[in-house]
Formats: structure tokens, C-alpha cells, sequence
């Protein structure tokens, strides 16, 4: 099932994030960029209630059997350059042992979210150059907008 998140959901999701770091590539000493930030439960619990108190922002869950297996936060917002209206995700990570159909479902619903909206794009990030995640963006019609660089100060 996928659902809105619900303020009992809030370990778990803290929980999760914890879990995608490992799962992207970070620990606490660097990630695939060299870039590098501690996990600390008080920011990753501050961003599950901003996703989930903001109208403008959507913290979605995949719940088989009632617990949180997956999570994907996102926000919609006016683009700096003009009137056009742009959904970005935030964070998006599901459990590996829940992956399968539960990524085509949750990316259902968060276009869906980004168009009720009034967005007239979605975006989507991936960590690195995992082939399996631009696939699936590819055969979604996402396409390569821009290339970020990251440089260590």
C-alpha cells in the first residue's frame, strides 16, 4: 500500500533514512563524492515533519502490512527563472528486501501528487551512476536535465 505518512510512521521513516545512506554510497566518513555529513536522527525526524506539515510537500509512504518499508518526500514549487511549477524529490528510498513493483507505484503516485499541483514537471535525483535507477528514469520519460558537481572546501 501506498499512502500518505502518518505521524506514526515517524521511527520508522527515521529509520529508513538512516538506511538509505548506506544504501547510496555514505557513511560517516564519505560518500561517493567525498561528500560527507553525519546521520543525526533530530534532522532526519525535522525533515519527516516538514515534508508531512507542509501542503506544498509530500512524504509518502510504501506500508505493505501496515509498516513503512519505503519512503519518498518531495516538494512543489514556482521556479526561480519563471511561472512554471516543478515538483522535486527530496529523498526516496525503499527497504531492499520491499523493492519491486512498490518503485513503479510510489513513482505513480508521486506524479500524480506533482500534477494535482499544477506541476508541469517532476523531478527525480539519483546518487552516482547506478544503471539500474536511470532506467527506470529513462523508461518513465525522465530525462537528464543537469549534471551537479561537488567540490570539497
Amino acid at each position: 500500500m501506498i499512502r500518505l505518512a502518518k505521524e506514526y510512521d515517524r521511527l520508522r521513516v527515521v529509520q529508513l533514512l538512516k538506511d538509505s545512506r548506506s544504501g547510496a554510497g555514505f557513511d560517516d566518513r564519505a560518500g561517493p563524492t567525498g561528500f560527507t555529513f553525519p546521520f543525526v536522527a533530530a534532522y532526519a525526524e525535522a525533515m519527516f515533519k516538514q515534508h508531512c506539515a507542509d501542503p506544498r510537500a509530500l512524504c509518502l509512504v510504501y506500508a505493505p502490512e501496515g509498516r513503512a518499508q519505503g519512503v519518498l518526500m518531495a516538494r512543489a514549487f514556482e521556479h526561480m527563472f519563471g511561472p512554471v511549477w516543478i515538483s522535486q524529490e527530496t529523498l526516496w528510498w525503499i527497504d531492499p528486501t520491499h523493492r519491486g513493483s512498490a518503485a513503479v507505484r510510489m513513482l505513480d503516485a508521486y506524479e500524480k501528487w506533482s500534477r494535482d499541483q499544477g506541476c508541469a514537471f517532476a523531478g527525480m535525483a539519483g546518487m552516482g551512476a547506478d544503471p539500474v535507477v536511470s532506467k527506470l528514469y529513462l523508461r518513465r520519460g525522465y530525462g537528464v536535465a543537469e549534471t551537479n558537481f561537488l567540490k570539497a572546501l
